[in-house]
């Protein structure tokens, strides 16, 4: 299963990159901006509750996408770019096994605990 899982967010990852693809961008800014979402990691600095607000809402697929479609509602491309790179991010972090965060801390994920070699 957890193979599957990771094929599931191969292919999300694939669908995020030919989005990317449709926007008219250069592809130097792929790579270029892949990582910044988890500038999101500077909220543990004020503790472990704020820091899983801020990872979280940097990394929900559901955030990815209200900022795509609100891109393209109001035309702004580069509101798409943000939705589009959010979305690949989350499904990059998904391959890695880094999932949405429990307040307890930053290794609590919803797809179990990082390190964990149990699981």
């Amino acid at each position: 299963m957890k193979n599957l899982l990771k094929l599931e967010e191969v292919t999300l990852m694939v669908l995020g990159i030919f989005m990317f693809g449709l926007l008219g961008y250069s592809w130097w800014w792929l790579p270029a901006l892949i990582l910044v979402p988890d500038v999101s990691m500077v909220g543990y600095l004020f503790g472990s509750k704020v820091g899983a607000v801020c990872y979280n809402i940097a990394h929900h697929r559901g955030v990815a996408v209200l900022l795509y479609f609100v891109g393209i509602y109001f035309m702004l491309p580069i509101v798409q770019l943000i939705g589009t790179i959010l979305f690949i991010h989350t499904a990059m972090d998904r391959i890695f096994g880094y999932g949405l965060k429990y307040e307890k801390g930053f290794k609590f994920t919803h797809l179990g605990e990082i390190g964990n070699t149990n699981g």
